[in-house]
């Protein structure tokens, strides 16, 4: 459990999160041998991360590099929160599912692979979204949280529930040839907020399902996250407070960036709406402006089982793919405009002025993309609605033919 007593160390800096717990049984004492001769770790060291109780948010490209390596450290107990299940287009990079875990949970998948590595370790699952309504009571009786999502609306809704919690977050995050690593612990310095007061313009940053990530960097952030959780827990070390680093594989190199805490920022007082937040969330019912080009439609997003009836009924539509051609290359809705999102950005009003008149529905994979592209053909005079989802939520609602990636 938290050792409060040893909260902080010498120079007011943080002491060992987690007291130790009891004596290592024999096997376990020649299992980290080698951990325990590492100057100023030993025995102690070992039985605080024995009795430490971490919380993985994600079991994806990080959650894959993370788990492993917290159950080969001897993290005790380890929790899991993921509401995925495992696809071909995972495995690449989500190095702890196999083929045979196809289509399983996410969760259940890592659990076997943790159990597979030390069977004592106590595994907590939680296959379910982490959401505002269960953040708290699924962080409660854990010492600190990894968190490996991929998103801003979870970034943000973890490191507002840890702050309420008074948990440190080892983050980390992501994005095609490079990622970061750091430390967000409000008790003892600045937090992800601090880093990040406002979240990006949607679309503007792509997932990794959108973008892609060379799967070393998953290995690479993942292991940095670990170090830190170590560190964290044992009082080891100097830790990532104030600082993130950053990782550029294609260059081979690493830098620091320093941040402080923001003197100004508004308190976290309760968990809120994080979608709605970060701006990825259609505002259902919303009017949009009226212009002469077309009619505006009363709502900004269409469900896939929706726009499949009006398909079926042959009712006139636009079908505006925001995507990659590479995307479009590996999945796409019949008679679909193909038309990235870059380009949309570049002249919103040249493409507002090729749409024609009919109803338009614009598509990306999962819908952020989507959206940006619906403000800015809205604002040009073209406004339309984003299919909920976007072609993910397609192939898993209407064609499960359809490939996902």
């Amino acid at each position: 459990m938290a050792d409060t007593s040893t909260s902080t160390g010498p120079g007011g800096r943080p002491g060992p999160l987690v007291a130790p717990g009891p004596a290592l049984a024999s096997a376990y004492r020649a299992r980290y041998a080698r951990t325990e001769q590492l100057p100023g770790f030993g025995e102690d060291a070992q039985r605080r991360l024995r009795a430490a109780r971490v919380l993985v948010v994600g079991a994806g490209g990080l959650g894959s590099a993370v788990l492993p390596l917290l159950a080969g450290a001897g993290f005790g107990t380890i929790g899991i929160v993921d509401d995925d299940s495992v696809e071909l287009s995972n495995l690449p990079r989500q190095t702890i599912h196999r083929e045979r875990d196809l289509g399983r949970p996410k969760t259940a998948s890592a659990a076997d692979a943790i159990r597979a590595i030390d069977a004592g370790i106590d595994v907590r699952v939680f296959p379910e979204r982490l959401t505002s309504a269960n953040a708290l009571g699924i962080l409660d009786g854990f010492d600190l949280v990894l968190d490996g999502s991929d998103n801003f609306p979870t970034r943000y809704l973890v490191d507002d529930a840890a702050l309420l919690t008074g948990l440190p977050v080892v983050w980390g995050a992501v994005h095609r040839f490079g990622g970061q690593a750091g430390l967000s612990w409000a008790q003892h310095g600045p937090h992800y907020r601090d880093l990040f007061p406002e979240p990006p313009e949607p679309g503007s940053v792509p997932s990794c399902a959108e973008a892609g990530v060379l799967p070393s960097v998953c290995g690479v952030i993942g292991s940095l996250m670990v170090s830190e959780a170590i560190k964290v827990v044992t009082g080891e070390g100097d830790l990532l407070l104030g600082r993130v680093l950053v990782h550029d594989a294609l260059r081979g190199s690493f830098r620091e960036l320093p941040y402080a805490a923001d003197p100004h920022a508004e308190p976290v007082t309760e968990l809120i709406d994080y979608e709605l937040f970060c701006g990825v969330a259609p505002a259902q019912g919303a009017q949009a402006q009226e212009t002469p080009a077309r009619e505006a439609p009363a709502a900004t997003s269409v469900s896939p089982a929706d726009l499949a009836a009006r398909l079926a009924a042959g009712q006139p539509h636009i079908l505006l793919d925001v995507r990659e051609p590479w995307e479009a290359d590996i999945a796409e809705l019949p008679g679909s405009l193909l038309v990235p999102l870059d380009v949309v950005v570049r002249d919103a009003p040249g493409v507002a002025e090729r749409l024609g008149e009919d109803p338009l529905v614009i598509v990306c994979h999962h819908g952020m993309r989507a959206e940006t592209a619906r403000k800015l053909l809205a604002a040009a005079g073209a406004p339309g609605v984003v299919l909920e989802g976007g072609i993910d939520a397609w192939s898993r609602q209407v064609d499960p033919s359809l490939p996902r990636y």
